[in-house]
Formats: C-alpha cells, structure tokens, sequence
C-alpha cells in the first residue's frame, strides 16, 4: 500500500469500567465496614486497613517492623499449630501487619476465615521467644547489608529527604533493635492498632445482611482508644541544588538519586498530570530517563522516577546504578532529562502511550476483588470524590500536554533536589566536581562529614 494511503488507526471508544459501590455501616468503636456483594465465583477477600498516621520511634526504631512480624503470629484464642492447620485446612490465605490484616478464601469458609482473622488481629499472642527470634533476624539483615551499596542508599536517601527525626527518614540500626522491650511491642500495638482509624472492606460472594452480624460480633468489642496522633513539621528541600555523598570504598557502582519532597494528595485536580509526568519521565521502558541512560549511553541496567502521593508529606526520587567513570555524565544526563520535562511539551506519541498504559492496567484490575476492596479502601482513606474510579478513565484523557509540563513545575524542583550519590569516592569525585555543583559529605547513617582524603 502506498505510503500516502496509509492512515493512523482511529482511536476506539473508551471502556467502559463498571465498579461496584458498597453498603457500609460503622460500628461504635469507630471501624469503618465496606460491603462490596459479588457472586461470579465463590470466592470472598477481607482487608483490614488501619490509617495510622506516620509516627516517629526514635532510639526505639524498629518496634513498629518488629510488632509487624509478630502480629498473626499465634494468638490468645488460639495455638498458632491449630490456627495455621486451619488456614491450610480451608485453601485460605491470610497475612497480618502492624497496620493490617488481610484474608481470601471459598465462600463457604467465610464465617469462619473472619474468625480466625479477628484472632489474629485482635487477639495476638506476643511472646519473648518469637521476640528474640525476629530481633536476631533484622540484626543478620541489617549485618549482610553493611557494605550494600543499595541498602545504604535507601537508607540515606530517606535520611537526608525527609530528616533523621521525621517517621519517614528513621531508619534501623543494632542499637534501636536493642532498646526495644516486649513492653515496648505491646504498647505499640495497642497504641496504634485502634478500631477509630480501621477500615474493613469485604468484597466477593457473600450476603451483606449474613456479614453484618458477624462483623459486629467479632469486631464489635475491640476498644476504642484516645486518638494520640503526633504531627510533625513538613522536610524542607534545599535552598539549591546540591550533591550529597557518601564514600562506599568497595563499590562497583554509583547509585544514583534526584530526591525532592513535596504534597500531592489524590483528590488534588494536578493529580493525574502529575502522575502521567512522572510515568513519561521514569515510569516505563521507553521513559526519557531509560532511553537516555540505559538505551542511548548503555551506562545502566534501567532508570527510573517514583513519585508519591496521598494524605502525608511525600517524594519524587529518580534513580539509577551507574558504572563508577560515567557518573559525573549520568548526573549530566538525569539534569538533562527532568529539565526536558518541566521546559518541553511532551509528544503527542508519549501522552498518548502513557494514557493508555495507565488505562491499561486500570481496566485489567478494576474487577478484581482486591481492586474493588482498594478503591473502596482509597475512597474513605483518602477523601476522593464519589465518582473519583467511575471518572478514572475520562479524567486520565482529559490530562493535556499543558497540564504535563505545569505539573511537572510544580512537583519536580530540579533546582530545590539534592543528587544524592553513594559511591567510590576515589573514582567518582574528581569528575563529580567539576560539574560546579556543590558537594556535601556523608557518612553511611546520613551524618555530615569532612570530605574523604584518598590515596
């Protein structure tokens, strides 16, 4: 066919998503409970989600990680060889958290899945032993990930984007993991696993007036407690942009992020373009910072750009490993790039594809039960409209090219971004520095230090 009689395909009608709304009651402790009735298949999942805010533990960090991994772990109301025989019995799966607790099973286990689930939850058996044992765990962790390049990055990064003494810039060490009591565990349990910020959210093939009952009686007599919430200061970002490093003798590699903090909650209407820069900035394979970094220069494995959003202070970090004598150039090239995004539109082709990506995967998941128990979930936690999934699809094709590169001004401040760089300083420096940035020095805990002197 000659090339004039080609024609660009037109595009099709978008789909159209059906998602169930729930019928939802609250109980008088304070839990939210989403109903979301679906009877194609036998089958029936319950998410426990408690909205704890972010809360800082300071010389006691890794209580929460620890109450995390002891939670479910045997119960009160039950020996922990039964209960998992029962789980194993029934084809169910079920997991628990600091700040949830998740099931999924055949409908005809349901009544009892939820009571096994209500045991874990409310009625855990914390013990010494098993405190011991998962202490010894994250110490071997913690120990086999001293000279991780990767691990002292995400370590760091956190540390100096957020600040040491904010929740989401703590991090580990032996001698948190070593004041940390028994006590200690219980106390942050019930501190923080309290029914006035948890949501249940029931989806699958169960009746809402048979549920109802069972909720309130398995459910009904966790205590409320007094609402302790603590809030803290939002981070700042640099006054400019700066280079942070910290010198890892032994690495092979540089790891690579552009960090800045900032806030974006769901509802915001910059939202979505801020989400579809992001995905056209690292979000895919033929993002701009993988085709430069990884496609056109061969310096990496990928790169990439996550971003953040929701109720809390969060972040945008692009990252990539890069070979130690590329990465003055990578910094170059990662500069380059979110420069490109906040001065140049986008193609049509790249909007495009975003658009459909994120379409994609949206009408892939919409009617799966652990989709419709998070959009349920989404909907309270985070105050979205009513119709916030309904206009999914038609919100994410309204996003113009304008709207891209506006949001990327106002959420990518390249010139507020700290580079921050673990790698051999030996090799890495020198070039590092006649890039005419300004460099500061860290050590592998986010402590600011003399530059290294090398040999």
């Amino acid at each position: 066919m000659p090339a004039q009689d080609r024609k660009q395909p037109t595009a099709g009608k978008p789909p159209v998503v059906n998602i169930k709304k729930p019928q939802t009651f609250t109980l008088a402790n304070g839990l939210k409970v989403m109903v979301v009735e679906n009877h194609k298949l036998p089958k029936v999942t319950f998410n426990l989600t408690i909205d704890t805010p972010p809360f800082a533990e300071g010389d006691k960090k890794g209580v929460d990680e620890l109450c995390s991994n002891l939670i479910g772990n045997g119960s009160t109301k039950i020996s922990k060889e039964d209960f998992n025989e029962e789980v194993d019995f029934m084809g169910a799966n079920m997991s628990f958290s600091s700040g949830s607790a998740h099931a999924s099973a055949l409908s005809k286990f349901a009544k009892r899945t939820l009571e096994l689930l209500s045991y874990g939850a409310l009625a855990p058996n914390f013990t010494q032993e098993e405190l011991d044992k998962e202490k010894a765990k994250l110490i071997e962790g913690l120990r086999s990930q001293e000279k991780s390049v990767s691990a002292i990055a995400g370590r760091v990064v956190n540390a100096l984007a957020y600040g040491k003494n904010h929740p989401l810039g703590e991090f580990i060490i032996e001698n948190s993991l070593s004041n940390i009591t028994l006590e200690d565990v219980i106390k942050n349990y019930q501190t923080h696993f309290v029914p006035q910020n948890a949501y249940l959210a029931i989806v699958g093939d169960i009746k809402f007036e048979e549920i109802k009952p069972l909720v309130e009686q398995l459910f009904g007599s966790w205590k409320k407690t007094s609402n302790n919430d603590i809030t803290y200061p939002d981070p700042k970002n640099v006054a400019n942009i700066q280079i942070n490093f910290v010198d890892v003798p032994n690495a092979v590699q540089s790891d690579i992020s552009v960090v800045n903090s900032y806030r974006l909650k769901m509802n915001d209407k910059d939202f979505f373009p801020t989400v579809i820069a992001s995905y056209i900035l690292g979000g895919g394979f033929n993002s701009y910072l993988n085709m430069n970094l990884r496609e056109a220069h061969g310096w990496t494995y990928g790169a990439s750009s996550n971003i953040g959003a929701g109720k809390h202070v969060t972040s945008i970090r692009s990252t990539s490993a890069v070979k130690n004598n590329v990465t003055d150039s990578a910094v170059v090239e990662f500069i380059k790039e979110i420069k490109k995004i906040r001065t140049e539109k986008v193609t049509t082709e790249a909007l495009e594809s975003a658009k459909a990506g994120y379409i994609g995967r949206f009408v892939m998941k919409a009617e799966k039960p652990e989709s419709v128990a998070r959009y349920a979930l989404n909907t309270e936690i985070e105050e979205l409209p009513a119709d916030f999934y309904e206009n999914y699809i038609k919100t994410i094709n309204a996003v113009t090219k304008e709207d891209v590169i506006a949001a990327a001004n106002k959420y990518f401040l390249l010139d507020n971004s700290r580079i921050i760089i673990v790698g051999k300083g030996k090799e890495v420096i020198p070039a590092l520095e006649k890039l005419n940035i300004p460099i500061f020095y860290f050590d592998k805990y986010a402590n600011p230090v003399d530059k290294p002197v090398f040999e």
